[in-house]
C-alpha cells in the first residue's frame, strides 16, 4: 500500500474524504454538503494527487461526476457497502473477520458482506441492497419508493413515524423540541427517548425490531463471524444495541445464537471513505 492513499465517499448530501496511511490511520479529512461538495473536500485535503490512489464510493448513477472531480486521474470506484465493510475488517470493529457484514444506517440504508476475506459483490454488483428488505407485509408507497426497510429506519424514516404518531393524537414532547413535525429529526427523537418521552421511546422500540429482523435474515444468509452497525444509528447504540441483540435472539437459530456477535463501529462517518481508499491502494 502507497504511504497515503485517498478515500471519497459521494452521497446525495455530499461528500467525504479522507487521506489513509497503511496502518489505517486518517491523517487529513473533510466533509462537505451540498452539489459541489466533492470538488470542495478533494480540495481541502490536497486535490487529487495529494495520494498515489484513490478511490471513491458512491452509487452507479454518480460515477461519472465522481470521475470527472478527479481531473483526469482515473480513481476506484465501488459501491458504499463495498467501502465500509472493506474499513470494518481493515481496522474497524469487524477487524480481521474473514466474513462479516456491515449493515449501514442513517439517511442511507445499505449493507456490505465480506466472504472469504473478499468482498461479495453479487452477480450483477447489488449485493448489500439492504435497503430494499421486506420486513413488514403491507404495501406502502415509500416502501416502493425507498424500499421496506429504509422507509422505517432511515433518519428521515424514523423521523417520520414519531410525526405519524403526533398526528395521530399521542402527546410528545419531541414537537415542542423540534418546533414543527417538518423539522423532527431522528436525533430529535433518540434524544426524547433519553429523556424519557414515551412516543419517542416506542418509535425506538419499533426501530430496533425492524433492525434486528434485518440482522437476523442477514445472518441466517451469511452466517458471518460479526455484523458491524454502522452509520448514523450507531451513535444510538446506548438505546439501540441491547434491545436490537434481544430481538436477535428470539429470531435466529439456537446453534446460531452460540456464536452470534454483533456490535457497533468505531469509524463514525469515515467509514466508507476509509474503506475506498483502502480498496484504492490494493487495486494500484
Amino acid at each position: 500500500m502507497s504511504r497515503y492513499a485517498l478515500g471519497v465517499d459521494v452521497t446525495e448530501a455530499g461528500a467525504t474524504a479522507v487521506l489513509v496511511d497503511r496502518e489505517g490511520t486518517v491523517g487529513k479529512h473533510a466533509t462537505g454538503a451540498g452539489d459541489a461538495a466533492l470538488g470542495r473536500v478533494l480540495k481541502q485535503i490536497g486535490g487529487p494527487g495529494a495520494a498515489e490512489s484513490a478511490g471513491a464510493a458512491a452509487e452507479p448513477a454518480r460515477h461519472p461526476a465522481v470521475r470527472k472531480a478527479f481531473a483526469g486521474r482515473t480513481p476506484f470506484v465501488c459501491r458504499p457497502g463495498t467501502a465500509a465493510i472493506t474499513a470494518e475488517t481493515w481496522v474497524g470493529s469487524a477487524r480481521g473477520a474473514g466474513d462479516a457484514i456491515c449493515l449501514w444506517i442513517g439517511e442511507r440504508v445499505f449493507a456490505g458482506v465480506m466472504l472469504g476475506g473478499k468482498p461479495w459483490a453479487g452477480a450483477h454488483g447489488l449485493a448489500g441492497s439492504a435497503a430494499w428488505l421486506a420486513l413488514n407485509p403491507v404495501e406502502r408507497q415509500d416502501y416502493r419508493k425507498f424500499g421496506s426497510l429504509a422507509a422505517e429506519v432511515s433518519n428521515s424514516g424514523i423521523a417520520r413515524r414519531l410525526s405519524w404518531r403526533i398526528q395521530s393524537g399521542d402527546p410528545s414532547a419531541v414537537l415542542e423540541r423540534a418546533g414543527t413535525l417538518e423539522a423532527i429529526t431522528a436525533a430529535h427523537v433518540f434524544d426524547g427517548a433519553r429523556d424519557g418521552d414515551g412516543v419517542a421511546i416506542s418509535v425506538v422500540r419499533e426501530t430496533a425490531k425492524y433492525i434486528a429482523m434485518a440482522i437476523a435474515n442477514l445472518a441466517c444468509t451469511v452466517d458471518p463471524e460479526v455484523i458491524i452497525l454502522a452509520g448514523g444509528i450507531a451513535d444510538a447504540g446506548d438505546l439501540l444495541m441491547r434491545p436490537i441483540a434481544q430481538e436477535c435472539s428470539r429470531r435466529l437459530p439456537p446453534e446460531m445464537l452460540t456464536h452470534f456477535r454483533l456490535e457497533r463501529s468505531t469509524l463514525g462517518p469515515l467509514g466508507v471513505a476509509i474503506g475506498a481508499a483502502k480498496l484504492a491502494a490494493a487495486a494500484a
